[in-house]
């Protein structure tokens, strides 16, 4: 059974400020190799790719999403005992790369895809239980991996019901995600 993060205080502004400040932000850090393209499908349509060289994955895009930004975030997860205790010390972290839709404004916000990136390591303790970064009784879907890192949605990411929620899930059921 999974157990939810208690949140303190200190830790709701701290993550508010955190949310705050990745609204803000645009375009990849400078650790960040990223690059967009387009690509011809099977059938003439165009898609757009979204490729991370710096975590080695492409993400598929339909057209329509041609000018997409990207925002670098974090995650935060608690870490449990194998007995299920939490344990003290730092809670562990990892990075967020969300794609957003060129659509989106801020009288209008539309549904960001956010693709968290996980070590082995840490997908290990994920899928064990032992690091739990969402309050939300399921863990994050994996979207696929390479030899060093594990790419997940996370759990509840659409809960919001924004518009183009209904087609970020499209997105999502055709497996978009290409780790190399």
């Amino acid at each position: 059974m999974r157990r939810p993060p208690k949140a303190t205080p200190f830790a709701s502004i701290l993550l508010g400020f955190a949310m705050c400040l990745a609204q803000h932000s645009t375009a990849a850090g400078p650790q960040q190799q990223a690059s967009q393209s387009s690509e011809a499908k099977s059938g003439g349509a165009q898609s757009v790719v979204y490729t991370n060289k710096t975590y080695g994955f492409r993400f598929a895009l339909p057209a329509v999403w041609k000018g997409y930004s990207i925002i670098v975030e974090g995650w935060d997860g608690e870490r449990y005992s194998k007995d299920g205790d939490r344990e003290s010390g730092p809670n562990e972290t990892g990075p967020q790369i969300v794609i957003r839709d060129p659509r989106w404004t801020r009288e209008n916000p539309r549904e960001d895809i956010p693709i968290m990136i996980f070590t082995r390591s840490q997908w290990k303790r994920v899928e064990e239980e032992r690091l739990v970064v969402s309050a939300a009784p399921v863990g994050p879907d994996d979207l696929g991996r390479n030899s060093r890192y594990v790419f997940a949605l996370p759990p509840r990411y659409n809960y919001d019901d924004l518009p183009g929620a209904d087609e970020v899930q499209e997105i999502i059921n055709h497996h978009p995600l290409h780790a190399f």
